[in-house]
């Protein structure tokens, strides 16, 4: 049935682009700090929350996760220090996701409006 070419595989994944996937209500990007082991690591999100992080059986034996890799990960209802792990960022999705991402948490409340009309004005001479 083959040698150790077999036992090997292919390296599928490398060259195979995915779709850019970009964090939701819910989710938050963050690097791992340090691997635990039995699918679990500890990873620093970048609102400056350390989470224990839970690698699903999906991801566990398909995609190889190391310390200071930028992962998307699914924070829980029920604990805030604890989350799971979505998916692992390349080299290239992660300068995409940096270059879009210029608005940070806590941003939105410093963004000011210009107005040019009268204060006095009433709503219903407009």
């Amino acid at each position: 049935k083959g040698g150790k070419n077999r036992r090997r595989g292919k390296n599928e994944n490398a060259s195979e682009k995915r779709e850019l996937v970009f964090k939701e209500d819910g989710q938050e990007s963050a690097q791992v700090i340090k691997m635990l082991g039995n699918g679990r690591l500890k990873a620093m999100c970048f609102v400056d929350v350390k989470r224990l992080c839970h690698i699903g059986g999906k991801l566990r034996k398909r995609v190889w996760i190391d310390t200071s890799d930028v992962i998307l990960v699914d924070l829980g209802d029920y604990q805030d220090n604890k989350a799971d792990v979505i998916l692992k960022y390349n080299a290239d999705e992660l300068e995409l996701v940096n270059e879009t991402d210029t608005l940070g948490p806590g941003d939105d409340d410093e963004i000011q409006f210009d107005y040019n009309g009268d204060d006095n004005e009433d709503i219903d001479d407009i």
